[in-house]
């Protein structure tokens, strides 16, 4: 007995021992890239464009094509995520096809995102012919983004017990009807942690837009909010070298006098990002559940 007891407690060391060294590496990784970034960043730093040559340069159109190219991906992904989740979880049946879509589903989550990237560009930039754009990256983010977005929808939708779809029937709703208005709401809070996460990991996602969206990232007319014209900030078919890319680029050819600064900048702004997306997910969909079950 006190054999067994001697060994549970060397294991429950071991696991704590392993889940200190983890955090420990995470601090350690975040605390290098704030210490060495945060003190290069400034309101400046933000809004202006950068530069190739001389020093002084910013982030701002980066910055500005990251959020936008976000929103743009997580628009088209979303309702498609929402409808197969909805699918796979409330209609179909445990069969071959549907066992094919999820090995898919698999595949597809465990994809380099390289890979993902040379198949936008061949399939979007060069078939569609739209050339290195917003639109080209948002497509092929989607690509990228939708089955993982998919498993986190279809997890929510399953985690509602089915008493709530019974009692929706008795209520004389359809299933459609009960999905919209009881299952899809119960499962809001995880949907919506998973869209946030899913957001950050598209956020600092750069292999996939290098060969879609770009490297370069043209002067913008701010004053021009039409998506018709080239240079408007909401043009869809122009090139757009996001945040993620513009680190890339910069550490691998930049050549500007205060390259370190900028990098080092560039780094924890786009950090700082990500962890602000995670913490979010995890304190709206805690707060969301807590309204929700507040009000049962």
């Amino acid at each position: 007995m006190k054999d067994t007891q001697l060994q549970s407690k060397i294991a429950i060391g071991i696991l704590k021992g392993i889940a200190f060294s983890v955090v420990l590496i995470l601090a350690f990784l975040i605390g290098y890239i704030f210490v060495t970034g945060l003190p290069n960043i400034s309101w400046g730093f933000l809004t202006r464009p950068a530069r190739a040559f001389q020093a002084g340069g910013g982030i701002g159109i980066q910055l500005f094509n990251s959020f936008y190219l976000l929103i743009l991906a997580m628009l088209i992904s979303i309702p498609i995520a929402l409808g197969a989740a909805v699918y796979l979880n409330e209609y179909a049946k445990d069969n071959l096809f549907t066992s094919i879509i999820r090995t898919s589903i698999e595949i597809l989550s465990s994809l380099p995102s390289v890979v993902v990237g040379l198949f936008g560009f061949l399939l979007f930039v060069i078939q569609f012919g739209y050339g290195f754009s917003i639109l080209s990256g948002a497509l092929t983010l989607t690509i990228f983004n939708l089955p993982l977005l998919t498993r986190n929808i279809e997890e929510s939708l399953s985690s509602v017990s089915d008493d709530q779809r019974q009692g929706g029937l008795g209520l004389g709703l359809s299933k459609f009807e009960t999905i919209v208005h009881i299952v899809i709401p119960a499962a809001l809070p995880g949907i919506i942690s998973g869209v946030i996460l899913c957001s950050g990991r598209v956020f600092g996602e750069a292999a996939a837009l290098i060969y879609t969206a770009g490297q370069s990232a043209p002067a913008l007319n701010f004053a021009d909010w039409n998506p018709f014209n080239i240079d408007s900030p909401l043009s869809p078919l122009r090139p757009a070298e996001t945040l993620a890319v513009h680190i890339w680029k910069i550490n691998s050819e930049g050549i500007m006098p205060d390259l370190s600064q900028v990098s080092s900048g560039s780094s924890a702004v786009l950090v700082l990002a990500i962890l602000i997306f995670n913490l979010s997910a995890r304190y709206i969909g805690k707060k969301i559940f807590e309204k929700m079950t507040s009000e049962i």
